[in-house]
């Protein structure tokens, strides 16, 4: 019998009901309705795709670009007794290839792909023989080049409604303007419009920018008033420590956290933070993507972030159990100069372009004619510093070198280790009697996993030679060995990001470059820019501006916000400074000086405008240099 999404709701994650929309949105994909939900930051968008694949026949393809996300999410639905694989960028042929035959032969419900994954003609062809009953796009708005987060691969997403024309796209996303709403829409070829939207405001977060010469005291004393677990966002490394140490000087307890840490060393750091061992996580913009931590009391931006969008997601990483929270920017006026520049270094010429592709090749000793499809582990400051060429301009460089076709990039994530036997068992049984020296660590591979000769399985080295007392090199030796005999296959741990070459090396002076595309993302940039610098310089309300940028276009004033408060106060004091005028004349008639000296709130340019006010209004009469109350008042 086929469980209804409430009961499947409550079987597999425990929960008597949904969150808002998420119901309308499993019905709108029930229905086979192209949909897209806009849900924001911790507004549970997974459970809108698990629950209507576990509610039909067939597999789930589910696209992201975070890594990070897939492996936590696969991870979850295993634990929660559901068959979940993911396929990402670091992966071997042959692994892919054991993965895909699963999902297409095997009971697998969910098979997370990365979009680099679409450009392989093998990986589509075997999607075509899937049993598909859903594709779910997450982080959706990175299809739209109008959207701050614009991913080339997400443009050969369209080509999945080649292979299954009936199949629904759910695409989701915590965070689109108007103008990609209606692009993600185009792109993914709806079959007519169908939008979901959880309005963007959040009621419970008081939204904060103050300029401040000293940000590292203000930091300091925002942290000790507020109490409760936060994130302080910096833009490079080495402020993370360096803002950490501070933190730590100060009686706080903090770690920093940035993508050049080692896998385990990311895990640890995490973990703290998550359980509150540690209360502050000082971290580069790499932290907070799929995290879900309800009890974060603040989130502050030590400098500007590159637009609303950007801010919108990692401010909502506040305030997730519906408590008071506060993200807050401290600044200066000179941060805005710097996004500025840093607006321009993003949009390197063509010329430099085509340097940088010619150096990476180089690199990676990639002769000509030759490359297409080598993957391998690339650590772009290294490159940069190795070739003498500033970080941010080649960083985006090779951001457009992915959208025209020529490579693919993946995130810093940890892969961990694989292995699979190349041998049946009977085969294997003969190596253990012939080469004695395997004998124990075959023994202790068959004894801790099933369906190694089948699939690739995740092991963990040092979990090996704590059980067999050798030395974490030697065990890595021995598998090592075990591959160069051709009994196994083994695929050491990597926490590197993935770089792909697309096509084969050709001639720098002759790699095509898409010039047009440039100038239209520079546009797009310069508009989020400005942005971001309207909701610093002139809004009137910071969560009304925000929610304007969204299309929003009723949102009142929040009477939390810090230009509320300011604003309020101004109000109260302004009422409070005409009652005492009020008080003052009715006793009798003064001149100027004695009533503004005689007065205890504001200042005296505060009291003299309301005095002025007051005379427009005739709520006052001035007789012989001398004010008094009008008693028809």
């Amino acid at each position: 019998m086929t469980l209804d999404s409430r009961s499947i709701l409550r079987q597999y994650w425990g929960f008597e009901s949904f969150r808002p929309l998420q119901e309308e949105i499993i019905d709108s994909v029930i229905a086979g309705k192209d949909t897209l939900a806009l849900l924001p930051t911790g507004g549970g968008k997974s459970i809108c795709f698990q629950v209507p694949a576990l509610m039909k026949d067939g597999i789930c393809i589910v696209v992201t670009p975070l890594i990070a996300l897939m492996k936590d999410q696969v991870d979850h639905l295993k634990k929660n007794g559901i068959q979940a694989v993911a396929i990402y960028a670091g992966m071997k042929k042959r692994e892919v290839d054991i993965t895909l035959d699963n999902c297409v032969y095997g009971q697998i419900k969910f098979l997370y792909l990365s979009p680099e994954r679409l450009y392989n003609d093998m990986v589509r062809e075997r999607i075509r023989f899937m049993n598909v009953n859903l594709f779910a796009i997450d982080e959706a708005h990175c299809i739209s080049q109008w959207g701050y987060d614009f991913r080339p691969p997400y443009l050969e997403l369209a080509r999945l409604k080649e292979l299954h024309p009936k199949v629904p796209f759910l695409a989701l996303t915590a965070t689109a303007t108007e103008r990609v709403i209606e692009d993600i829409q185009e792109k993914l070829n709806f079959a007519q419009k169908n939008v979901f939207v959880k309005s963007f405001l959040r009621d419970n977060l008081a939204y904060m920018a103050i300029e401040e010469e000293d940000k590292m005291g203000r930091m300091v004393r925002i942290i000790h008033k507020l109490g409760g677990s936060g994130i302080v966002y910096v833009r490079n490394r080495r402020e993370t420590q360096e803002v950490a140490r501070i933190l730590i000087n100060n009686g706080i307890a903090a770690d920093y956290y940035h993508a050049g840490l080692t896998g385990p060393e990311r895990d640890q750091k995490q973990g703290a933070w998550m359980n509150n061992t540690i209360r502050v996580i000082v971290a580069t913009n790499a932290f907070g993507m799929g995290i879900d931590k309800a009890d974060v009391r603040f989130v502050i931006h030590l400098d500007l972030p590159d637009s609303l969008e950007a801010y919108y997601q990692e401010a909502g990483r506040a305030g997730r159990d519906g408590k008071k929270a506060y993200p807050v920017i401290l600044y200066q006026k000179n941060d805005e100069k710097k996004l500025l520049e840093t607006l321009q270094a993003s949009f390197p010429d063509i010329p430099f372009i085509q340097q940088t592709y010619h150096y990476l090749c180089n690199h990676f000793q990639i002769p000509y004619g030759a490359g297409e499809g080598l993957t391998v582990d690339f650590d772009v400051v290294t490159f940069a510093k190795k070739y003498q060429l500033p970080l941010v301009p080649v960083m985006n460089a090779l951001k457009f070198l992915e959208h025209d076709g020529w490579l693919s990039l993946s995130e810093a994530v940890t892969i961990p280790s694989r292995f699979k036997f190349e041998i049946d068992s009977t085969e294997l049984y003969k190596v253990q009697v012939q080469y004695a020296k395997y004998d124990k660590l075959i023994k202790a591979i068959l004894r801790s996993y099933g369906g190694v000769f089948e699939n690739y399985i995740q092991i963990n080295e040092y979990e090996f030679a704590n059980k067999l007392g050798l030395p974490y090199a030697q065990i890595v030796a021995l598998l090592k060995s075990l591959e160069g005999l051709e009994i196994a296959s083994y695929l050491p741990s990597t926490d590197a990001p993935q770089l792909t070459f697309l096509q084969n090396r050709v001639d720098y002076k002759h790699l095509h470059i898409d010039h047009i595309f440039i100038r239209d993302r520079h546009q797009v940039k310069e508009a989020e820019v400005k942005g971001m610098i309207h909701y610093i310089e002139k809004a009137n309300c910071r969560s009304q501006s925000l929610l304007l940028y969204f299309g929003e276009k009723n949102a009142g004033f929040c009477q939390v916000c810090d230009l509320c408060l300011i604003r309020n106060h101004k109000d109260n004091q302004r009422t409070k400074i005409k009652e005492e005028i009020k008080a003052k004349l009715l006793s009798g008639p003064m001149n100027l000086h004695d009533l503004v000296e005689s007065l205890t709130i504001g200042t005296e340019k505060k009291r003299i405008e309301i005095i002025r006010d007051l005379l427009d209004a005739e709520k006052i009469r001035l007789e012989e240099n001398r004010y008094s109350w009008n008693t028809l008042f």
